[in-house]
């Protein structure tokens, strides 16, 4: 499952995408008929790994990255389904090494953030 449509800048610190699909009803992550705010946790995950990615060694085999916590949550909306036009996800690297990372996310529709927060990633957790 891939939410994300584009890559719209990304450097070793930081990644921005952007997304259309909150919008089609064909959404696995839907329930009920909608998309709850809180799903957008997700969004930034799936950026988080390509962020990861784009900084892995061309020549390195994928690692597998697991989310740990989710802290500080904030949702400003209730569903993302209603929004019309494009979801922009932000992902920011805070601190880590090769095993633990910690990054701040941020969800923007136009200029107004719909949530955001701070989550762990583990990789490799099968060498912890």
């Amino acid at each position: 499952m891939c939410l994300l449509q584009n890559v719209l800048e990304w450097n070793g610190e930081r990644i921005v995408c952007d997304a259309i699909s909150h919008r089609d009803p064909a959404n696995p992550l839907r329930a009920a008929g909608r998309l709850g705010a809180a799903v957008g946790v997700e969004y930034a995950a799936q950026a988080m790994a390509v962020h990861g990615a784009l900084l892995a060694p061309s020549d390195a085999a994928p690692t597998r990255g697991f989310l740990t916590s989710v802290r500080g949550l904030s949702l400003h909306v209730n569903r993302l389904d209603d929004l019309a036009g494009p979801l922009h996800v932000a992902a920011e690297r805070l601190s880590g090494d090769t095993r633990l990372i910690l990054y701040q996310f941020h969800i923007h529709h136009g200029e107004r953030c719909v949530l955001e927060g701070r989550a762990s990633v583990v990789l490799d957790a099968q060498s912890l």
